[in-house]
């Protein structure tokens, strides 16, 4: 099993794309692997031919590291292992032992496989139902409820045949899941998905471990909008059509570059600071919350923004985007204004020293030119991380973000 991120530990084998005998050459691609933000390829770096599959499709939490297939050089044979590991406790009564060919060169090894069982609904390997990509994709879609779905695939896994003959409707009692009634309150028991653990665990240790402050200004949108509306004008023909968000990402970028102090982040008894803006985008998914980066939005045209997260956002919901697509960036921006929030405060995602929230833009009193009148207002917090960030200097690129949206031709130059 590879790692295909830094902080991969497991991940699950959801398909392979070659079999046994098959031969591949570096650079063939052999499975599709899931970890807990995407679902990735993954290639041989040698030439040869596949003699055995250790690990099935649809196997979760295997650990990286992990031997998951045999591939034979030109002219070596295989042998069989002469003993059956001991299988896991959970699948031990189920377990047939299966040996296994290796290299005669190689160190023998052997394999428990579970023996076959028949479809049965919300068949769960660890903490996450047995699904294929494609299966969680339509699911998501469809808005069915995965636990309530019979398996039909190898050792009961979900499959695209399986979710489309499934009902939209309410679940059957009989097909819910157990209800408790702790303390008098009926409720049903949901297991978290691997991406829900990482939240979770980051966000809390974010919490914990690092202090923020948070600096909220009032922003007049109105003269973005209308330059908004110019630029769509002008981008029609070349079929863009730019957001808001797409120009407050541009102006988070200009701010972080005119205001170096907040482009940092806090590594222990050194600082990184960082030469380019690199926008982490907050994008909800039917499993969590994931953050494609725009790198070096500062450098971009609004219309290179708009492309660009387009496509990773829609990649982001396929479960598609590879690790440098979300891993990493210097700063991030969530916006909720589209749900109508008028302001939040969000946490920081290390190692990242900010996040920017955004509000709903609205018509609100306003002092324009020294008279009482209307303006289209959002509010925009914030977050810091006060071990890399004065309070001087958050202020510093809050003012900067609102100036740069007040005053929006800046964000053009």
């Amino acid at each position: 099993m590879p790692a295909l991120s830094p902080t991969m530990e497991s991940g699950t084998l959801a398909k392979w794309l070659v079999k046994e005998g098959d031969s591949v050459s570096a650079g063939d691609v052999l499975a599709e692997i899931e970890t807990d933000k995407a679902t990735m390829e993954f290639e041989t770096i040698d030439d040869g031919v596949v003699s055995k599959i250790l690990i099935p499709e649809g196997t979760e939490n295997v650990l990286v590291g992990t031997p998951i297939a045999l591939i034979l050089e030109d002219g070596e044979t295989a042998a069989p292992a002469p003993k059956a590991a001991k299988a896991d406790k959970a699948t031990k009564a189920a377990a047939v032992s299966v040996p296994v060919p290796v290299a005669v060169s190689a160190p023998v090894v052997e394999v428990a496989l579970a023996a076959p069982a028949a479809p049965a609904a919300a068949v769960v390997a660890g903490d996450r139902v047995k699904a294929s990509p494609l299966a969680r994709r339509l699911a998501a879609a469809k808005g069915v409820d995965l636990t309530h779905v019979a398996g039909s695939g190898p050792s009961g896994r979900i499959v695209k045949a399986d979710v489309l003959g499934t009902s939209t409707g309410p679940v059957a009692a009989s097909a819910r899941p157990v209800v408790s009634a702790e303390g008098g309150t009926p409720h049903d028991i949901v297991k978290l998905s691997g991406m829900r653990k990482t939240i979770a665990r980051r966000l809390t240790e974010s919490k914990q471990q690092v202090p923020h402050i948070y600096l909220t200004v009032d922003i007049r949108l109105d003269a973005l909008l209308k330059l908004r509306g110019e630029l769509n004008a002008a981008l029609a023909s070349r079929g863009v059509k730019l957001s808001v968000n797409d120009l407050l990402i541009k102006a988070l970028a200009v701010a972080l570059v005119r205001v170096p102090a907040c482009n940092v982040s806090f590594n222990g008894d050194t600082m990184l600071q960082y030469q380019r803006a690199d926008i982490s985008v907050a994008v909800s998914i039917p499993n969590g919350l994931i953050t494609p980066i725009v790198a070096g939005a500062c450098g971009k045209s609004v219309a290179e923004i708009s492309t660009e997260i387009a496509a990773l956002a829609a990649r982001a919901k396929e479960g598609k985007l590879l690790p440098h697509e979300y891993q990493g960036g210097t700063a991030s921006i969530s916006n909720m204004g589209m749900m109508g929030i008028k302001q939040f405060d969000a946490v920081i995602n290390p190692p990242q020293a900010m996040i920017m929230a955004i509000g709903a833009g609205e018509q609100r009193p306003y002092v324009v030119d020294g008279a009482l009148g209307i303006a289209t207002v959002m509010s925009a917090t914030g977050s810091f991380d006060h071990r890399a960030i004065d309070g001087s200097d958050g202020a510093a690129l809050m003012n900067m973000f609102k100036q740069l949206i007040e005053s929006p031709l800046g964000l053009l130059v």
